[in-house]
C-alpha cells in the first residue's frame, strides 16, 4: 500500500454570532492519489463537533460522508469530528477505506458547524477544501545488483588501492561494489605507479590488467682515456664516453675494455629518475718478458742478435 499523508490547516471561525468574513482563510486545494491518506484540520468555536461531507464526480448532489460514501448527507450521513479544548479539530481521511471507490477528479470537502447538507447551508457556517484525486503513482524499485572488479598486473604482486583504500595485491577479485566509477592504483617496488578509472556496471565484473613499467634512470659513463668498450650486464653498449638511458633501477654490472689497459669490472647502482655518473680511470698494462715471449717478441730479438754476430765474424775474417 502506498501512503501519502498531507497535512492541511484551514483556519475556521465558526460560531453562532461569527460568520465567515475578513480574516478567514480561503479555500485551499490538495492534489493526491486515490488510496492515499489526507489529513485536514482547523478550528471551531461553535461547539464540540464539526460535520464533514463530500461532493464531487458521480456523488449525490447534497454530499456523502467522507468515511462511507454510501451515507448521504441529506439523510444524516456526516463524518463527525470532535473539537478539543483549544477549539482545534483534525481528521485523517483514508481515501481507500470509504466503503466504495471514488473516480478520478476534483472533490469538495465541506466542513460545517452543524449537521447541514449542501441544500441547507443557510442554517450554518462552513468552509470548503478542494481535493483532486488521481490514479495512484506506483514506483517499483528494482533491486540494484552489485558489481565487481577482477584486477591483474604484469608483474604480479602489485599493491592495489580503490578510491584511496588498500584492498590487497594482484591477482585480486573485489565483489559487492555499487555500480559507478572507481579510482584504482597499482604500485610495486621498482616499478612506476599506475592509476586508472574503472567503470563497474550493475551485476558486471570489470576486467583490468595493468602492465607496470620499470622505474628507470640513466648511466653517464666516462673513462680515462676515452674510447673504452662499455658492456652493460654483458651487452655491448658503445664506446666511452656514453650515456645509457632508460635503465631499470637497481644493481647492474659495467665492464670496460681497452687495448693496452686492464679490464675494469664493477657493480653500480642506478637510482630511478636520476643521472648516475660512472667515472673510471683505466690502468695501463706493462709487458713482462714472459708475456713478450708468449707474444713472439723474444724469437725475433734472438734472430736479430744472430745477424749481428754473423756480421762481426765476417768483418774479422776479412781484416786479417
Amino acid at each position: 500500500m502506498f501512503s501519502l499523508k498531507i497535512s492541511l490547516v484551514t483556519t475556521m471561525l465558526i460560531a453562532g454570532a461569527v460568520f465567515l468574513a475578513g480574516g478567514v482563510a480561503a479555500s485551499t486545494g490538495i492534489q493526491t492519489s486515490m488510496g492515499d491518506d489526507v489529513t485536514i484540520s482547523g478550528y471551531s468555536t461553535a461547539g464540540a463537533f464539526v460535520y464533514l461531507f463530500l461532493t464531487g464526480p458521480n456523488l449525490p448532489e447534497n454530499g456523502v460522508a467522507l468515511h462511507d460514501i454510501t451515507k448521504r448527507a441529506d439523510q444524516g450521513g456526516f463524518t463527525i469530528v470532535s473539537v478539543d479544548g483549544d477549539d482545534h479539530w483534525t481528521y485523517t481521511w483514508h481515501t481507500k477505506s470509504i466503503n466504495g471507490r471514488l473516480d478520478e477528479g476534483t472533490y469538495l470537502v465541506w466542513v460545517v458547524n452543524g449537521p447541514s447538507d449542501r441544500s441547507h447551508l443557510n442554517t450554518g457556517d462552513y468552509q470548503t477544501i478542494s481535493v483532486t484525486l488521481g490514479e495512484p503513482f506506483i514506483s517499483v524499485d528494482t533491486p540494484v545488483q552489485p558489481g565487481g572488479m577482477n584486477l591483474r598486473s604484469v608483474p604480479d604482486e602489485a599493491s592495489v588501492t580503490v578510491n584511496g583504500e588498500y584492498r590487497g595485491k594482484t591477482p585480486l577479485n573485489i565483489s559487492g561494489l555499487s555500480p559507478g566509477t572507481y579510482a584504482v592504483t597499482f604500485s610495486r617496488f621498482g616499478f612506476m605507479e599506475l592509476s586508472t578509472q574503472v567503470q563497474v556496471g550493475q551485476g558486471q565484473t570489470a576486467e583490468v590488467t595493468a602492465t607496470l613499467k620499470p622505474e628507470t634512470g640513466t648511466f653517464a659513463v666516462n673513462t680515462t682515456p676515452p674510447g673504452a668498450r662499455v658492456l652493460l650486464d654483458g651487452v655491448n653498449a658503445g664506446l666511452s664516453p656514453v650515456v645509457l638511458a632508460n635503465i631499470s633501477a637497481g644493481n647492474h654490472t659495467i665492464m670496460l675494455e681497452k687495448d693496452g689497459y686492464a679490464t675494469d669490472t664493477r657493480q653500480v647502482m642506478i637510482t630511478a629518475g636520476q643521472v648516475n655518473p660512472v667515472e673510471v680511470s683505466l690502468e695501463p698494462v706493462s709487458v713482462s718478458p714472459t708475456k713478450a715471449r708468449a707474444a713472439g717478441l723474444v724469437p725475433a730479438m734472438a734472430g736479430a742478435c744472430f745477424v749481428i754476430l754473423l756480421g762481426v765474424a765476417y768483418n774479422r775474417r776479412h781484416n786479417r
